[in-house]
This record gives C-alpha cells, sequence and structure tokens, in this order.
C-alpha cells in the first residue's frame, strides 16, 4: 500500500498539515486491507486512532466500529493514565484488545538493557495490563481476554524501525531478543525490519486474535443495542446478516470540499448500495445514498456496495451527525456513544470581519459534526459564540484549522471554564404558577445519591426519557437502594440528573408530563446561579393542579411555572457552584520535587499521591481546572523542560465559599446578565 522504506515516516494516517506539524495523531482515519495468512486472505478494517487525551473523543466513537483493538504501550514509560482511558473505552464497548511493546530499540540503545531485564519490563507492563482487563472488562471476559506472550496476543518491536516479534513469530523464525540486541550493537538494525517486518508480525495476531464481525456482534449487540434482540432487525444484527435489513452506525463526518459530508461509520446489517434510500433514525428522515466509499487513509475509493461487517463511508446524508443509527426503515437507535470526559474548556469565538459572521456560524457547525466532543453555542441573539473542548490544546487545533482550512479569520478569548450548579440539602415543596394563574407544580429538590450519579457517569444508566416500561432499568436502581416504587416513578435522567413523577392520579399528567421533562431540561442546562449546567440533581414533581382545558396548559403556561418552581427549589435547597477539577500525574527527575509541589499549590491544588523509583518520580495532583491554563509551559520552567503531565481524571466539587460570590458575578457579568442572581 505504501513502500517498505517510507513506513515509519510517510504518515500516512496523519495526513492533515497540523498532524504533520505536531508529530501527533489528531484525527482518527480508516483504511481497508487485505492481508494474507498462510493460503488465505483477509479483510481487515483498521481505524488509527489518537493518542492524546484532548483528542479521546475520537477514540470512543471509533472503538463502536470496532471489533478488537491493538494497545500500544511505551516500553520505556509503560502504561500511562491515556492507555488506562481508552482500554477502559475499549472494555465498555465489548472490543478485545492484543497489546503492542512499541520503543524496544531505546531499551536497548538508551537504558541498555540486558535481555533479562527486557524480560523484567515486559512482565512488568503485561501484569498491569492484564491486572486493569481484569478489573475493568465484563464478567464474562475478565479471564477470556487476559493478554498472553506464549499465545501470542502479545508483541514487541520498534514502529520507527518497522521490526516486530511475537512468540509464535520467533518459533517459525527462529529469530530470538539475542539477535535483536546484536543488530543493535553492530548498527545493522535494518536487517530486521526484512526478517521480521512489523505489519506481518501486528496483523498476524490480528488474525489470530481478534474476532470477526460474525463472532463479535453476537456478544457486542445486546450491549450496544436496546432493540428486542428476537425481532427481525435484533435477529440480523446478531449475526451481522447481509440478507437483513440495512443498519449502520455513524461514527465520524468528514466535510469534504466536492463531495459535501461524508458519514463514515460500522455497518452492523444488511448490505448498503448507491442509490438506495435509508431512514436516519436520529434525524428521522429518509435521505437516498449517492456514494458507497472504502478507505485507504486519505483516501475514498468509490463502490456499488458494502456488506455488513465493513467500515464504509456514505455521500448523500445530508445533516448527520456522530452516533446516528442508518437503517432501511424506521428501527430502534443504537445506544448514544459516551465519551468518558466532558467539554471543561469553553473559548469565546468571533470573525475578525464582521461580513464573515455567517460563514463563520455555518463553520462551527461543521466543526461541531466533524468532532462532536466540541461542543458549539451559537447564541443568535448576544452574538456570542462558544466553543468548548477537552483541553487547551483541542482548542487551539479547531481555532487553526477554522483559520487554515475553513478560511475563517477569527478572534478568540481566553479559555473560560464551565462550572457546574447543584444543591447541598433537600428544599421544602415549592409552589410555581403558570402565567394565567390556573396550573400549579408542586416541586421539591435534593441531591442525587452519588451512587446514582457514578453510574450515570460511567454509562451503566443511560441518559434517556422514559417511556415504556424498563425493568432492566428500574432493577439498576433498585439495587442502587431504591424500593420498586420510587424506581418506577423516574421519567427521565439527563446530563446527571434525575426527574421522578410522584404524583398520584392527577387525570391529565400524560398530556403535561413532556413539557415538564423539556422544563426540566432547560434548567439543568442553565441553572438559576449563573446559568451554567446543573449535576447531581433530583427533582420530585410531587403534585400539580391543572385546568380542565387543554388550551390552559400548553407549552406557554406549564414551561414557565416547571422552570420558576425548580430553580426556586434549587435556591431554598442551597444551591452552590460546583467547579471543574482534573486528576493530573506529574513524571519528572526527583530532583524537582520541591519545585513541582510550590506549583501544585500555588495553584490551590492537592497532591494525592508520590512514587519515587530511583531517580523517577511519579505524582498525582487534583487541580482546578481555572487555574491549570499555562500549565504545561509552567512545568516545564519548574523542571527545566524536563517533567510531563497527563490527565488521569476528571471531577467535580465545590468551589471554596469565599471564591463563590465572586466567580457567580464574573459569569454573570460575561454573558450580560444582571448582578443578581
Amino acid at each position: 500500500m505504501i513502500s517498505g522504506e517510507l513506513a515509519g515516516k510517510q504518515l500516512a494516517l496523519d495526513f492533515h498539515e497540523d498532524e504533520q506539524e505536531r508529530g501527533i495523531t489528531i484525527d482518527s482515519a480508516n483504511v481497508s486491507m487485505i492481508h494474507n495468512v498462510g493460503d488465505e486472505d483477509f479483510l481487515i478494517n483498521l481505524i488509527d486512532t489518537p493518542g492524546h487525551v484532548d483528542f479521546g473523543g475520537d477514540v470512543t466513537r471509533a472503538m463502536r466500529a470496532v471489533d478488537g483493538a491493538i494497545v500500544l504501550c511505551c516500553a520505556v514509560e509503560g502504561i500511562m493514565p491515556q492507555t488506562e482511558t481508552v482500554l477502559k473505552q475499549a472494555l465498555k464497548e465489548r472490543v478485545k484488545p492484543v497489546l503492542f511493546i512499541n520503543k524496544v530499540d531505546r531499551l536497548i540503545k538508551e537504558v541498555k538493557l540486558t535481555p533479562e531485564d527486557m524480560q523484567q519490563r515486559f512482565i512488568k507492563i503485561i501484569t498491569e495490563i492484564n491486572k486493569f482487563i481484569r478489573d475493568i472488562a465484563p464478567e464474562e471476559y475478565k479471564d477470556k481476554w487476559q493478554v498472553n506472550v506464549q499465545e501470542g496476543s502479545v508483541a514487541f518491536g520498534s514502529a520507527f524501525h518497522k521490526w516486530a516479534l511475537s512468540i509464535p513469530y520467533m518459533q517459525k523464525s527462529g529469530l530470538t531478543f539475542k539477535d535483536v540486541i546484536e543488530a543493535y550493537e553492530k548498527d545493522n538494525y535494518k536487517e530486521l525490519a526484512k526478517k521480521a517486518p512489523l505489519h506481518k508480525v501486528v496483523l498476524n495476531m490480528v488474525i489470530k486474535h481478534h474476532p470477526n464481525a460474525i463472532e463479535a456482534q453476537k456478544y457486542r449487540i445486546p450491549k450496544i443495542w436496546p432493540g428486542d434482540l428476537e425481532s427481525k432487525e435484533g435477529k440480523s444484527l446478531i449475526n451481522c446478516d447481509p440478507k437483513g435489513p440495512v443498519a449502520m452506525v455513524i461514527t465520524k463526518i468528514v466535510i469534504d470540499k466536492h463531495a459535501g459530508e461524508v458519514s463514515a461509520g460500522r455497518l452492523f446489517s444488511g448490505v448498503i448500495k448507491q442509490g438506495e434510500e435509508v431512514y436516519m433514525n436520529l434525524a428521522k428522515r429518509k435521505v437516498r445514498v449517492q456514494q458507497v466509499n472504502i478507505y485507504k487513509g486519505a483516501q475514498r475509493f468509490q463502490v456499488d456496495e458494502a456488506k455488513s461487517g465493513n467500515i464504509i463511508g456514505l455521500v448523500g446524508l445530508k445533516d448527520a451527525y456522530a452516533g446516528e443509527t442508518v437503517s432501511s426503515y424506521e428501527m430502534e437507535p443504537f445506544e448514544a456513544i459516551k465519551h468518558i470526559f466532558e467539554p471543561v474548556v469553553t473559548k469565546s469565538i468571533e470573525a475578525k470581519k464582521a461580513a464573515d459572521l455567517p460563514k463563520l456560524v455555518e463553520v462551527l457547525r461543521q466543526v461541531s459534526k466533524e468532532d462532536p466532543s466540541i461542543f458549539i453555542e451559537i447564541n443568535e441573539e448576544t452574538g456570542e459564540n462558544l466553543m468548548s473542548g477537552m483541553g487547551e490544546l483541542h482548542l487551539e487545533v479547531i481555532e487553526n484549522r477554522i483559520r487554515k482550512e475553513k478560511g475563517v479569520d477569527v478572534i478568540t478569548s481566553e479559555p473560560i471554564v464551565v462550572y457546574r450548579e447543584t444543591i447541598m440539602k433537600k428544599s421544602p415543596e415549592v409552589e410555581g404558577k403558570s402565567p394565567n394563574k390556573h396550573n400549579k407544580f408542586y416541586i421539591a429538590v435534593e441531591p442525587l445519591e452519588n451512587e446514582v450519579y457514578q453510574a450515570i457517569k460511567s454509562g451503566e444508566i443511560p441518559e434517556l426519557r422514559i417511556k415504556k416500561k424498563d425493568q432492566e432499568l428500574w432493577d439498576k436502581f433498585t439495587k442502587l437502594g431504591y424500593d420498586a416504587k420510587e424506581a418506577r416513578k423516574i421519567k427521565e435522567i439527563y446530563k446527571g440528573c434525575v426527574l421522578v413523577d410522584a404524583t398520584r392520579g392527577i387525570v391529565h399528567i400524560g398530556e403535561v408530563i413532556e413539557m415538564v421533562l423539556d422544563a426540566f431540561e432547560q434548567v439543568v442546562k442553565e441553572g438559576p446561579l449563573a446559568r451554567e449546567p446543573g449535576i447531581k440533581i433530583k427533582v420530585n414533581l410531587l403534585d400539580t393542579k391543572l385546568h380542565e382545558d387543554a388550551i390552559h396548559r400548553g407549552p406557554a403556561q406549564v414551561l414557565p411555572a416547571v422552570r420558576d418552581a425548580i430553580k426556586e427549589a434549587m435556591r431554598t435547597a442551597n444551591a452552590v457552584i460546583f467547579e471543574p477539577l482534573q486528576i493530573i500525574q506529574i513524571d519528572s527527575p526527583v530532583e524537582f520535587m520541591g519545585e513541582i509541589s510550590k506549583l501544585v499549590q500555588n495553584k490551590r491544588g492537592q497532591l494525592q499521591n508520590m512514587d519515587q523509583q530511583g531517580d523517577h518520580l511519579t505524582i498525582t495532583a487534583k487541580l482546578p481546572v481555572a487555574e491549570i491554563f499555562g500549565f504545561t509551559s509552567d512545568l516545564r520552567s519548574a523542571t527545566s523542560g524536563k517533567g510531563s503531565h497527563y490527565l488521569v481524571d476528571q471531577t467535580f466539587e465545590k468551589l471554596p465559599e469565599t471564591l463563590q460570590e465572586k466567580v457567580i458575578k464574573q459569569i454573570r457579568q460575561r454573558k450580560g446578565l444582571s448582578s443578581n442572581a
């Protein structure tokens, strides 16, 4: 597919200009290729995904499309926090891992390890990966999916020098680690790439240890598709049946200059043909497929049709979004694709020239399609456009692309932190009246139980409106301490908040409940203190008095009544601001321990753990996102350029009391609201 000489340098799957400049993968890229083992040809659909935490959303979406993952680990640095994050996502989607330990050349040339020491290093990495799999994998795969050197689900090598080894390949070829060390001592490592070519060893491992689509869908579909497995679509999905109805999940949208929107994703069932009419389940409309494509990195090749089990691109699905379910006819959509981390850094963005404003709005809409982990808020009234992402680098890359690729010159603000609003205690019952005074809603709020919030955050409890009997969901709530009656009264789970309908015998409740849920969502999006999103709130609708005549209880009456009641209840329940914090791992030489401690404390941070191994120091610290901007350069200065940091986790905690008022005032001022909440 590419010349052997250029492998490792050509960056065939890092084809964006900014990826090549920065030397990192930013976008996931697809390639479909044939690999021969023995006398058999196998078709492999491969997605190259980013490693940097700011672009983790792309990894999450790619995990929906694949059945197996090659976990890449550095032989020198071992398992990084980001390795754990993406492996957690893979296991959550029931994607089977194999392990490749990279940069073995550095162990030989820089660290100068003996074969015995190298072996110990590998065992340590493999043991850690297996422990992680055992902790996170679904019950039935904890042992089944352990990686094993003897069986060949672990390979070692150097991607840069294009060689790799696995035990089965060593047995077959007679090569040993001694030969590898000798090759480097004699500066003859190019020979290794001929004797043990990396692509051959790694792809052989993929063929032997990863499932094919037919096997994988049997255990993946029950996890990622909530529909009836006994239905026609259910059976077709479970069996990856090309004769069944079309069912595809879009995992990525790319805007192509010539073709327009290209929707890439995994076809789980059926055969999709050029010119065929398909149904988009979230957009709720029919569209015609103009082109069916397969991928080779930056290139797309047109084909007449594609079969289930493949990763393909479709042209013609206007206004599709990542996560959309495309099918022959209306069907139950797939589970939403949920990233572990939420966007916590925001910038306001405006066009330099007023004439470019309409173009900027269009470009921002394109950006949020191409990268759904970027959250765009376009405020037509104030003219303020907000762009939220995973971190500073994430927003910087998007900004550059808007300028260079989309051709709009923009001005952006300093980074803004998105806070959360929540409550500290249970509120009394609060009455909300509709503007015409004919409808009354009685509402109380209380903090959502931490176990429930964690289950929502981890994706164990899905976010949705509950419209039908859902025994499985009710069981999850009863397991978390709810009694069976209360679990059945839960009407909606939305952005880490829950609404419970505790009314009894209200005749017209069925007609207004959807409006009550709309009002609940509006308050969760914009809370009472500073119009920041809500978190960990349980809203109880206790009672209502409704007008007999439907015309007097429409949205214009119900929405403000419920909204005002929830907001007032939150105020009486001691509403406060929570701030986002990031738990980060800092690696540095041990002599900078004092400097790093000082730096963390100056940024309102807390040191959680210190681990010293020889001259190397690993620190875990918790830092407020508001103080973390510019942390990379501060850390470099404090450690003479030898320190680095990685995101481990993200959490929200109460903003210190002394800062509450000041921060609320600042946010309200920025949003052009009156200074009194």
